[in-house]
């Protein structure tokens, strides 16, 4: 046993498995040529965060366009920061937004595939296999620097205006031998592992990024840790083993990443792997004052999905608008794909913002009203009741009252060629939908200056002698016309416009007279259909209590 194998045994001698072990174990995937394998692998140290979904649905579309595979692995080894629940917000939170997850951790409490554990913190045993393999090779070495020491490093580099960081003279151990470790061992003496790293800060790295193009940088000459003292590994030595043995072919993230590339790509190379494909995507942005920054999850709201969900923003709305920021070409194909849906899109990483699209919610606002138009009454009343039980009690209970009821309100200039675009999230149409339920209705008789009062209680008491619900739209608004001229009012509107001054007003102005009797409102859906669902007796109701207070 050579004096490499001889650290390795001393380090960690209850790792008796040797990496081949573990490559037979996790076998190569049996994909079509040219599929994707994608993932994320969020920390469950708080809430779901949008650049989370953003940078999940990129990885997501990326495999299904390609016929591959999304995963999602949990990258917890930093126990400290890790909050409870936080696993079951992020993939559940997922899931609520129609992120389909093919493998891994496809629920808060459920993992699926044979690549597994999907979780770092029950995967220590295989870290640990592949960093003994490096010591063994003298790729990997102990270091038991204490924080008072590196602190100490670090002053001293500063004073010099050298770069920080332990690597060349500064690396302390080095070159530790066996004898020494073992002392130090015997000590008790804390330690970390970390790597030997072979590159020079004066050498270059070249490396296509798949959404910025070529990227150039300076080779890592960083001893980074590998394994910290808990034998847990960090970051970046846990990435290169899973998405080795995970057959990982494209990694997607955040662009903060880029930097650690050059990290990345030396332990792969070191390791004997083949590197995977790296693509960094730029933050969502958002404009304050006119200065674009990076969304903050302490100044925006927006920032958290659960503000989205909260809001009552239909979860395909939003991924639909986080399309048009991921793709500069999506909103072209979605205009000639009205109805398709939006995995259909061939999705081209090279389309994507370099330098962070801004959070427009004017246009998820558009982008969701188009898409709410669409919705017939019933997938309309599933998902209105489905928000209100979870975020709106009271208004729920109205919805669910009376299902029949409620449907039909729902299917007002709804189920037809052009429905109207009046509602982009769930939580506009409790006030929306108001007039219908007594319980939230609140009469308002305030008319337009340019009708009398008297002239408004006249029409009313005229067409409640007239009013039958069984009444179509056209018969409704015929005995609306006929009204008119026993008040002064024209007919036609044409017959007004041509000569204003022989008259008051016009047919129209007497049906915002009736709507705002009926509703409370000067704009609703078509007046006809409301009067039809509320009911004769309701109407008359209304009518006689607006003709009371005019």
């Amino acid at each position: 046993m050579n004096k490499y194998e001889m650290l390795a045994e001393l380090l960690l001698p209850d790792i008796k498995n040797l990496p081949d072990y573990y490559e037979n174990l996790y076998p190569a995937r049996n994909l079509p040529e040219g599929a994707r394998v994608t993932r994320i692998a969020p920390s469950p140290t708080g809430y779901l965060h949008l650049g989370t979904l953003f940078a999940a649905l990129v990885n997501r579309i990326t495999a299904t366009s390609t016929g591959g595979v999304f995963y999602t692995r949990i990258e917890d080894t930093d126990k400290k920061r890790e909050i409870e629940g936080g696993i079951e917000d992020i993939i559940d939170g997922l899931n609520r937004f129609g992120i389909t997850i093919d493998e891994g951790f496809v629920s808060g409490t459920n993992e699926s595939g044979i690549y597994g554990p999907y979780q770092q913190s029950r995967r220590a045993e295989i870290y640990q296999t592949y960093v003994k393999e490096l010591i063994k090779q003298g790729l990997a070495y102990p270091c038991f620097c204490t924080a008072e020491e590196l602190e100490a490093t670090r002053n001293e580099q500063e004073a010099q205006k050298l770069r920080t960081g332990y690597y060349g003279k500064f690396a302390k151990h080095r070159d530790i031998t066996f004898e020494e470790a073992k002392a130090l061992i015997d000590e008790g003496k804390p330690f970390v592992i970390r790597l030997k790293s072979p590159g020079s800060e004066e050498n270059k790295i070249i490396f296509e990024d798949t959404v910025k193009g070529k990227i150039e940088m300076p080779e890592n000459d960083e001893d980074f840790v590998l394994l910290k003292s808990d034998g847990i590994p960090t970051y970046h030595f846990a990435h290169a083993v899973d998405d080795h043995l995970m057959h990982t072919t494209h990694v997607l993230r955040g662009d903060e990443w880029i930097s650690s590339v050059p990290k990345h790509i030396q332990l792969f190379k070191i390791l004997g792997f083949k590197p995977p494909k790296y693509g960094h995507i730029s933050p969502i942005m958002k404009l304050d004052n006119g200065a674009k920054r990076k969304i903050s999850k302490r100044k925006d709201p927006e920032a958290a999905v659960h503000f989205f969900a909260e809001q009552g923003y239909d979860s395909e709305c939003v991924i639909n608008y986080l399309m048009t920021v991921a793709a500069s070409d999506f909103e072209d194909w979605r205009r000639a794909n009205p109805d398709a849906s939006y995995k259909e899109f061939k999705f081209n990483l090279k389309k994507m913002s370099v330098s962070g699209a801004l959070f427009d919610e004017n246009k998820l606002l558009d982008v969701s009203k188009n898409m709410v138009a669409k919705l017939s009454s019933s997938e309309v009343y599933e998902k209105l009741t489905a928000w209100a039980k979870e975020f709106d009690s009271e208004f729920y209970a109205l919805l669910t009252k009376n299902p029949d009821y409620t449907k039909a309100v729902l299917a007002i200039d709804r189920d037809v060629p052009k429905p109207r675009k009046d509602i982009a999230k769930w939580s506009e149409a409790k006030d929306y939908f108001s007039y219908f339920y007594d319980e939230l209705y609140t009469p308002c008789y305030e008319l337009p200056e340019n009708i009398e009062k008297a002239d408004a209680k006249a029409f009313l008491e005229s067409y409640k002698n007239v009013y039958s619900p069984e009444d179509e739209r056209q018969d409704w608004f015929d005995k609306i016309k006929a009204i008119a001229p026993e008040i002064g009012f024209a007919s036609e509107t044409k017959e007004y416009k041509a000569n204003p001054d022989n008259y008051k007003g016009h047919a129209g102005d007497l049906s915002t007279v009736l709507r705002i009797a009926i509703t409370g409102r000067r704009n609703t859906p078509d007046l006809c259909s409301i009067m039809q669902v509320l009911g004769k007796y309701e109407c008359i109701k209304r009518i006689d209590s607006a003709i009371s207070n005019f």
